[in-house]
């Protein structure tokens, strides 16, 4: 066994979806560090681009794409440029998600569909997509983006906490049904990341404060430490991991209490 190269990618295709900014960005530049080719995707090509200067910048290799995962047929031509381009896909990183914090009962049905269209409908065409081509070609690792709201919730989460419970399921179904072909399909649930999609809670200090005490590590991550996580996951140093939930929240679904937001 190589331990030193457990980790390296080098020679390895990786998409990652929703690498525009956040989470998504700071995985798509710890892959390409690693040695992956990386296929940095996002809904804007702009914000594709600029992580893919990025990483260019940084001496390493990355091209952007476009892809709506809210839409089958984007989803479905992603793939097809994917493989028609590079001819396999080694891995898949899916980070995108929206929430709508309201209550249940004020909770509007076109608020309800928007949330699971992106967040659990989006992902399972990911998933799908990803699937295909890696049971084609016998080998792969997906890896999806749940939350710590799989397992703990707040008033105002509730849909967003049943998409990223569901996609849970799925990675867990997945991973059952390509175990065979040899792919590899995982999640990552991150506590309080200080990212765009969090940006409002940051914006209220007593609701930010709040939120830093709830984990072990007294404070929010960064996107950055996501990017480990990622690459674990990615790389061989995870080959008999599959259908995990990896759960990287400083320790906050080990520690008991609840702060109840203003709704």
């Amino acid at each position: 066994m190589g331990y030193e190269q457990l980790f390296r990618l080098d020679g390895r295709v990786a998409a990652v979806v929703g690498a525009g900014s956040g989470i998504g960005a700071a995985a798509a530049a710890g892959l390409a560090a690693h040695g992956a080719h990386v296929l940095c995707a996002d809904v804007r090509l702009d914000a594709a681009n600029a992580t893919a200067e990025a990483i260019a910048r940084a001496g390493q290799a990355a091209a952007a794409l476009h892809v709506d995962i809210t839409d089958t047929s984007s989803v479905t031509t992603f793939f097809q440029s994917v493989t028609e381009r590079y001819r396999h896909l080694d891995v898949l990183v899916a980070t995108p998600s929206i929430n709508v914090r309201k209550p249940i009962v004020g909770y509007q049905d076109e608020e309800f569909d928007r949330v699971v269209g992106v967040n659990l409908k989006g992902s399972f065409r990911l998933l799908r997509g990803g699937g295909q081509v890696m049971a084609q070609q016998r080998r792969g690792s997906i890896i999806v983006f749940s939350s710590i709201r799989s397992q703990v919730v707040e008033p105002g989460q509730g849909i967003y906490a049943a998409t990223k419970a569901g996609i849970v399921q799925m990675v867990r179904t997945l991973a059952a049904e390509l175990g065979p072909q040899g792919v590899r399909v995982n999640a990552v649930a991150p506590g309080v990341v200080d990212t765009p999609l969090t940006r409002p809670i940051k914006d209220r200090p007593e609701w930010y404060q709040a939120y830093a005490a709830k984990s072990a590590l007294g404070r929010w991550a960064t996107a950055d430490e996501m990017a480990g996580p990622v690459v674990f996951l990615a790389s061989d140093a995870s080959s008999f991991v599959t259908g995990a939930v990896l759960f990287v929240d400083g320790g906050w679904t080990a520690v008991d209490g609840r702060f109840t937001p203003p709704l």
